[in-house]
């Protein structure tokens, strides 16, 4: 039985990932996000509190009984604006939901992990932070720092046989991308996509089960641009 904490995962990518994996009965799974459920297995939780983050930690750890094996940082919000016209509140908030909480995470999971000598972390980043996007400098830039992170973290825990990988994807069929684009720009971004298509969540949800399967053992450090090409041109 593996012990899985997936933060963000009420709606979107996250909820795909959690159920998916938990239609594996060798998954035990504790998740999070911004709603109210009435879960044994759910924590509401604001990703921008530190003492909020380590009460989901601890909260995962007492619902499990043992340390946690596999952490998927999902949890992510997107901003498009012009740089000049971004607040400090706003790329705070960036910074914390979408960086932050990944690395105090990341942070906390690592000892378990050591100490059973096995562990999985995947961080959902975004295609965005590989290859830039304009008036999405700052959600850019907390995606490229999250594969920073899971390059340096992939290295440092290499001989303890975890593995961190980062998945990116592209445009996804999601209530974010709902929100952010309108109908006519849904379709630009369809013209611009050389398999002219968004990404739908499941393709995300069956990548990090390959990921956390030992049969990606051998996988680590890595960024997986899931994105129906953008990130080889249009």
């Amino acid at each position: 039985m593996k012990n899985i904490l997936i933060t963000g995962a009420t709606s979107g990518i996250g909820y795909a990932i959690m159920s998916l994996l938990s239609h594996n009965s060798d998954n035990d799974i504790f998740f999070t996000g911004r709603r109210k459920i009435n879960r044994v297995n759910y924590y509401p939780c604001d990703l921008v509190d530190m003492f909020e983050i380590e009460t989901l930690y601890n909260k995962a750890c007492e619902y499990f009984n043992s340390p946690i094996d596999i952490l998927i940082n999902c949890a992510g919000q997107y901003m498009y604006k012009p740089i000049e016209k971004m607040s400090f509140d706003e790329t705070s908030y960036l910074l914390d939901v979408n960086f932050k909480s990944a690395y105090i995470l990341s942070s906390l999971v690592v000892s378990g992990m050591k100490k059973n000598n096995w562990g999985r972390i995947i961080n959902i980043g975004s295609i965005s932070g590989m290859v830039g996007e304009a008036n999405a400098t700052i959600y850019s830039a907390t995606k490229s720092a999250l594969s920073g992170l899971t390059k340096a973290l992939a290295l440092e825990v290499a001989q303890n046989n975890i593995t961190v990988n980062q998945i990116n994807p592209g445009w996804v069929e999601t209530p974010l991308a709902d929100d952010a684009l309108s109908e006519d720009e849904k379709q630009e971004v369809i013209d611009v996509t050389p398999q002219k298509r968004f990404i739908k969540p499941i393709e995300v949800a069956k990548l990090c089960e390959y990921l956390i399967s030992d049969d990606a053992k051998g996988l680590t450090g890595q960024n997986i641009n899931l994105c129906a090409g953008l990130s080889i041109g249009c």
